[in-house]
């Protein structure tokens, strides 16, 4: 099956943490679109599986393995692949890798586990972005897509580690809006509430209650969530800037 329509045509991008979960969804839609989506995550094995779907479906893909919470130079050396396995510069960054664990008090919470939370929630799209961007701003086009959370823009029990990184890729979007919008990039993000994957089977007695009350009563489909991707990072969302656009289900709003 060919790709849907031909709207990223001609277009990179690179989506990581994109082996399993949101990620593949982001990267297939991607691809279903025209673009040429470079898949990166940690397992090459599930990164080539990732890219064999793409592939029989009429798509055009390439894997770039990387494990984004191992420091500046592993960022920096994926940004540099990423733009080989493209054959160009990337047009398209959706910052989705991250690290997320089940509900923990934060007197509970470790050195190591907040460090490392940084590292690959904040730190490497801060890193990713600022390697990938500059040849974004000299063509004078680009978009970038991080991938927040409700948590995010809400609190939540037990929630402080994972929430305040969230709140931090949230700041970096709107920041980024500012800094890179009047140079052609445009920088927006995604905040899904509960995403029905294999992850959330492992929080199902925490979401229950949450579930209870938002106006959906269930979770976003990963598909759901790739689309909002998709159209921040293509032309009909061509003036928007800054925006967290939340997937949730009326989770906010409640």
């Amino acid at each position: 099956m060919s790709p849907n329509t031909t709207r990223l045509r001609g277009r990179t991008a690179l989506v990581t943490g994109s082996t399993g979960g949101l990620g593949v969804a982001i990267a297939k839609a991607l691809a279903d679109q025209g673009a040429f989506v470079v898949v990166s995550g940690r397992d090459k094995e599930r990164g080539d599986a990732v890219v064999a779907e793409i592939r029989a479906a009429g798509g055009q893909a390439g894997f770039v393995a990387a494990d984004l919470g191992a420091g500046a130079d592993e960022v920096l050396r994926l940004a540099q692949q990423a733009a080989e396995s493209a054959g160009g510069p990337i047009d398209i960054l959706v910052n989705n890798a991250g690290v997320w664990g089940l509900p923990e008090p934060t007197s509970e919470v470790s050195e190591q586990a907040l460090l490392e939370s940084y590292r690959t929630n904040v730190v490497a799209p801060f890193l990713l972005t600022g390697a990938l961007v500059p040849a974004m701003v000299e063509r004078g086009r680009g978009a970038i897509v991080n991938v927040g959370s409700i948590t995010g823009l809400i609190g939540g029990d037990r929630s402080a580690l994972y929430s305040s990184t969230k709140a931090a890729v949230h700041s970096l979007t709107k920041s980024w809006a500012v800094e890179y919008g009047p140079r052609g990039v445009r920088v927006n993000a995604v905040a899904p509430g509960p995403i029905a994957t294999e992850r959330a089977a492992e929080a199902a007695d925490h979401l229950a209650p949450v579930l209870a009350r938002i106006p959906s009563r269930r979770m976003s489909t990963p598909d759901e969530v790739a689309a909002a991707v998709v159209f921040l990072a293509g032309d009909d969302a061509a003036n928007i800037h800054g925006t967290i656009l939340s997937v949730d289900g009326g989770w906010a709003a409640a």
